[in-house]
C-alpha cells in the first residue's frame, strides 16, 4: 500500500522512530553506515534535538533526543542494501558491534547483523532469490 495524501511525501505507511541519547551521533552513524541523507533537523531554543529525519534508501527514519516521557529504547530493523558485505564493514567502521558476519541464508538473502552504539539491532540484507517480489 502506498502512502496517500494523509502522509508526508516520501514516507512509508510505517516509519521507524528512534529516541536515543546523543541523537546527533545516531544520525552520524546512519549516514556513515547506511549512506543515509539527513533531511531535517529541528532543535528547541536550548539546542535540544526534538525531531530529525534521515533517508536510508527508500525509507525515512525519524530520530530525536530521549527525555522524560520518551526514554531511550532500542529498535530492531531489517534493512535491504545493494551490498551486504560492504554495508556490514561500514557499520563496523562506524562503531557497530557484530552480531553475525555476512552469510547466504536458506531463505534467499545474504544477511549480516550488527548492534549500533545505541543498542539498536540492524539485520543487513541483500535479497538474491528470484525477482525480489518477496520470500513467498
Amino acid at each position: 500500500m502506498e502512502s496517500g495524501n494523509y502522509s508526508p511525501k516520501g514516507y512509508q505507511s510505517v516509519t521507524p522512530y528512534f529516541h536515543v541519547r546523543d541523537a546527533g551521533k545516531l544520525i552520524d552513524f546512519l549516514i556513515q553506515a547506511f549512506q543515509g541523507e539527513r533531511l531535517n533537523l529541528h532543535t528547541d531554543d536550548n539546542g535540544f534535538l526534538v525531531h530529525s529525519e534521515v533517508r536510508i534508501g527508500s525509507t525515512i527514519v525519524e530520530v530525536s533526543e530521549a527525555k522524560g516521557e520518551y526514554p531511550a529504547r532500542p529498535n530492531t530493523l531489517h534493512i535491504f542494501v545493494e551490498d551486504t558485505d560492504a554495508c556490514y564493514r561500514r557499520a563496523l567502521d562506524a562503531g557497530a558491534r557484530s552480531l553475525y558476519e555476512p552469510a547466504d541464508m536458506p531463505y534467499g538473502e545474504r544477511s549480516a547483523g550488527v548492534e549500533d552504539p545505541f543498542g539498536n539491532y540492524w539485520y543487513i540484507a541483500t535479497f538474491n532469490k528470484g525477482s525480489g517480489s518477496g520470500y513467498y
